[in-house]
Order: C-alpha cells, then structure tokens, then sequence
C-alpha cells in the first residue's frame, strides 16, 4: 500500500481569513479544515452530535481547538445557526467548503425517505449553505466557495441511484450559483474525489488497508487510493487568490479514475499483434 501523504503548508496564505467547513470533523472535512488552519485561517467546523468529541480530540492532538458546532446539515434551522454561529465567533465569512453529505446507496430498493434525505443533506444543504455564506462574503467585498462532489455524479455504479443523484446535482448547483455570484467576487468551484481512504472506507475494508489498496487502486491510473489531505490540497487551492480566474468549475481529484477506460490498468489485457 502507498504511504500516508503529507503535504506542506503555505505558511501564512489564509491569515485573517475566516473559513467554514461543513462536516469536518473527520474524514475529508477534517483534513480540509486542519490544512487551512495551519495556513492561518480561522476555522469553523460542523459535524454529527456523535463525531464532534472524535473531532474536538483530532484537531487538539494537531494543536488547534476550532470552533466545533455540532447538527444535522439537513435541518435548516442548524444550517442557519451555523454561519450565524461563524459570524457571531469571528466577524466574517470569507470561505465555504460544503462537504457534509448524506451516503445513502440505494436503487430500485430506495424509498422516496432514502431519496429526500439524500437531496436535503446533500444539494439542498449545499444551496441553503452557499446563499446564506454569500450575504456575509458580499458584505467583506467577495469570498469563495468550494463543494465536495464525487465521482459517482457522472458515472453509472449499482445501487446507487440516491448517492450518484445528489452528487449529479452539484454539479448543476456549481455552476449555476458560480453564475449568479460573480458579480459579487464570490467564486464556485468543486472537486470530485476518486475513492479515497475514509472512515466508512477503511470499515468497509475491516482496517486492512495494505490488502484493499491495490483491490481498489485498479480502478484508477495511479493504482492506489487517495487520503483525505490529497482533496484538501486542491480544495485550498481553489478557495486562494492562485485561482482567481476559476469559478464554475470542476476539479476531479480522483487519481485518473474518470479517465480510465474498460481496460483498467491493462495488466490482464492482452492486445492484438504484442506478446
């Protein structure tokens, strides 16, 4: 298995910069806002009743104590309560990363419950959370906002009609608000990460990550799966001013999944006239 990334911060770049980052208080989210952290920004993170110890200890043991405001991303009350709760703690809101999302993987067995859900944690929180962000980025002169999409929103994968929805319609979301907001100097983007080595991920492979890295790395062009500080990355990239000029747009940080054909790796390919 490849070993565990590390990237190096840009010291500094996101000083005086106040960034809110749903659902970050493990996985994806908390790499995302532990990387802006140490480059500077204030950060608040939300996160599920249940994970918000888990997190508060994370990012303690990585010396930070962000703001931590716990509830369910499809509740708007909680969504409003949230960028309320950020202005009111640090005076501003410069950046969103909506990550928080709901993965429910259903098809012809899903209930109309499995579908709503996934819609309101999903999109639907994405749009609440970018319009009531947007009234306070206005007010500071302009901001970004960055959307955790997927792969799984352009591709056909089995049983998954609730999951590969909602993620398809980010997509739309991202570009139509990036439209919308530009006037403003507010900046949409998203990134669609390949699979990448998550809490449920890592449950679904019983921990043993040396076996399933290779199993599942098939799948994409570098052969291995991506960790959660290889989105962060991208995902600060694009809420700095290096990306001022991109908005409406998505990043697929996916290790070359999307761009691989039927052939995977060609390991088990043998092609006419080669020995």
């Amino acid at each position: 298995m490849s070993t565990h990334p590390t990237r190096t911060p840009i010291a500094g770049r996101f000083k005086g910069k106040v960034a809110l980052v749903t659902g970050g208080t493990n996985g994806i989210g908390h790499a995302i806002a532990l990387e802006l952290l140490r480059e500077g920004a204030q950060v608040v993170v939300s996160g599920l009743p249940a994970d918000a110890a888990e997190g508060k200890r994370a990012f303690a043991a990585a010396g930070f104590s962000p703001l931590i405001l716990a509830g369910d991303m499809g509740e708007e009350n909680f969504c409003r309560e949230l960028v309320a709760g950020t202005v009111a703690q640090h005076g501003r809101l410069d950046y969103l990363v909506n990550n928080a999302f709901s993965f429910i993987a259903k098809g012809l067995d899903a209930t109309r419950a499995d579908f709503l859900y996934s819609l309101e944690v999903g999109p639907l929180g994405f749009a609440l959370m970018i319009q009531l962000a947007a009234e306070h980025m206005k007010k500071g002169g302009g901001g970004a906002v960055v959307n955790v999409s997927s792969i799984s929103a352009c591709i056909a994968q089995p049983n998954r009609w609730t999951y590969n929805m909602a993620k398809g319609a980010v997509a739309q979301l991202t570009r139509c608000a990036a439209l919308d907001l530009a006037p403003h100097k507010i900046r949409v983007n998203s990134v669609s990460p390949g699979w990448i080595w998550t809490r449920e991920v890592d449950k679904a492979a019983g921990g043993d990550r040396a076996t399933f890295d290779p199993v599942w790395g098939q799948f994409h062009m570098l052969a291995r799966m991506g960790h959660p500080v290889e989105i962060a990355g991208p995902v600060l990239f694009l809420l700095s001013d290096d990306a001022s000029f991109i908005t409406g747009t998505n990043l697929p940080v996916d290790g070359g999944y999307n761009s691989l054909g039927p052939e995977g790796l060609g390991q088990n390919t043998k092609i006419a006239g080669t020995k």
